[in-house]
């Protein structure tokens, strides 16, 4: 019987994998994982997506194991990793979930299919999102989502059948490479989320079922979204847990006699909307690939590119622009590798406009940040919050309205800078504004240099964010820049799905791990 090798990738899973279901049912599996040196240097890559990957594969080898199977975890370059297992063991079928990844992985997967072709190899791919690929328009987009999405779920093999070839010739398995060792030089997040299915099965159980209750109005505010939040995004980015089990676990609840309460019903509703839009904006990635990269409307190259400012980049990136708000998510995102939807919108928001920030720099920075990093939402929603889609309205979001719309009492801002529990409330978001003898009474300096407690804003926030917007929107008032809008509608807006309502509070207060 011949060999099938399954290639695991973000889909570190058992549950509801259709690949593995296909292959263990032809014969002897291979279960594969390959860690990919070059991958690993891409500059959207960071160690605690490394780690969260380590974390998710223990479990997950062990299961595979427990079924009688083989799990392997190969270091080297994928094609060379496939070469190798091929001469071992001659396998025909090769099995995986497509993915709509970064340009390496796009680039990557390409060559896979060229190396199966060349050796005989059937390559098949089955979808994980609900993604389609070669689409050619969004007329039936959402009734492809809803048809993905009410499939049945796939259950975890019983026994998996390993290769007579590999026990044969087994070895001692090597040391997984460090961090270090990938060239990934960023620290760990101290407080992130940790991997493995076991974890995603635990956040999805007590969303359903007591925290979702809490996530209509509980999910912009920096204080009650680490809980009012699914929280499910790292586990639904690495493919712990699957998109389809999500949605039908999410409509079971919502329909179960056993769950009781409006607030809670309400709020897994909200949530519904948004397991849609994420794969709505995942598909513009799969649609256009270079939008990782380039402006998804043309019209709109060297807009930013020309004012390209080093120090206030550097400023945002240390939690030094001056701005409460702002510095007190870019810590917590430093701490934790999660901040709420609201909190990403205003510091893309505050990049783009009054920093005057090209999008890409600002993504790849970001991309780091972010455990939750999903490739097609993330250029998607940084295209969209900087304006360069073409269709979407302005967003620029107030760093100070933000302030006291949503940490009135300064208590984010006071936990994630030490130094602002010194400064009276009447000056808490605009510390600046202090007169020099308080500052001396409560112990501090503002100033511009780093010896300074708290930083001076990098630009007038009004000033710059008027003389942003009245930039874009020349450039998106000239002819050319309009008439090129219809072809980006055509391709890659949404058509209907519920409310317009629905459509607009994804947009700004969504938990899938936007921007």
């Amino acid at each position: 019987m011949n060999t099938s090798v399954v290639w695991f990738k973000r889909d570190l899973r058992l549950h509801d994998h259709q690949p593995l279901s296909l292959a263990c049912a032809q014969g002897p599996v291979l279960c594969l994982y390959i860690i990919e040196p070059s991958l690993w240097q891409q500059p959207d890559s960071a160690t605690q997506h490394y780690q969260f990957i380590l974390e998710s594969l223990v479990p997950l080898q062990r299961e595979v194991e427990r079924m009688g199977g083989v799990f392997a975890i190969e270091v080297g370059a994928t094609i060379d990793v496939l070469t190798r297992l091929h001469q071992r063991l001659a396998f025909t079928r090769l099995y995986s979930h497509q993915e709509t990844g970064n340009a390496h992985t796009f680039a990557r997967d390409r060559a896979v299919a060229s190396w199966c072709r060349q050796q005989h190899v059937q390559w098949t791919e089955l979808p994980q999102f609900g993604v389609v690929r070669a689409l050619r328009d969004r007329n039936q987009w959402q009734a492809a989502w809803e048809a993905f999405v009410a499939q049945p779920i796939t259950p975890a093999p019983r026994h998996i059948t390993p290769p007579a070839a590999w026990g044969a010739h087994s070895s001692a398995p090597q040391a997984l490479p460090t961090a270090t060792a990938l060239g990934l030089m960023q620290a760990d997040k101290p407080h992130r989320q940790r991997g493995g299915r076991p974890l995603g099965e635990a956040v999805l159980r007590s969303f359903l079922h007591q925290r979702a209750q809490h996530y209509r109005g509980g999910i912009s505010s920096p204080l009650t979204a680490p809980n009012a939040c699914s929280r499910l995004s790292p586990y639904l980015a690495y493919g712990c847990l699957s998109l389809r089990e999500v949605v039908q676990a999410t409509r079971s609840a919502m329909l179960s006699p056993n769950v009781g309460g409006t607030r809670l019903k309400q709020g897994l509703n909200a949530f519904m909307s948004r397991l849609y839009w994420h794969c709505h904006f995942i598909q513009k990635l799969e649609s256009q690939p270079d939008i990782e990269w380039r402006n998804l409307h043309r019209g709109y190259d060297d807009l930013r590119e020309p004012d390209w400012n080093a120090e206030h980049f550097e400023a945002l990136k240390a939690g030094r622009t001056g701005w409460p708000m702002v510095d007190a998510a870019v810590a917590m995102l430093r701490d934790t590798g999660w901040i709420n939807f609201r909190m990403r919108a205003m510091l893309v928001s505050v990049a783009a406009y009054p920093l005057w920030l090209h999008w890409r720099p600002v993504g790849l920075w970001l991309a780091q940040e972010f455990l939750d990093y999903e490739p097609g939402i993330h250029w998607s929603q940084h295209q969209m919050q900087a304006g360069t889609t073409g269709i979407n309205t302005t967003r620029v979001y107030n760093p100070i309205k933000q302030a006291q719309d949503h940490d009135p009492k300064g208590i984010f801002v006071r936990r994630w800078l030490p130094h602002m529990r010194r400064v009276p409330d009447t000056w808490l978001f605009e510390p600046w504004r202090m007169p020099p003898e308080l500052q001396r009474h409560c112990g501090l300096t503002v100033g511009s240099g780093p010896e300074h407690d708290i930083p001076l804003p990098v630009v007038d926030l009004t000033e710059a964010t008027r003389s942003a917007k009245a930039t874009l929107h020349a450039r998106r008032a000239e002819p050319g820049v309009k008439a090129g809008k219809k072809a980006i509608v055509e391709k890659h807006a949404s058509r209907q799905h519920g409310s317009g309502a629905q459509r607009d509070v994804f947009t700004r207060d969504s938990d899938t791990p936007k921007t």
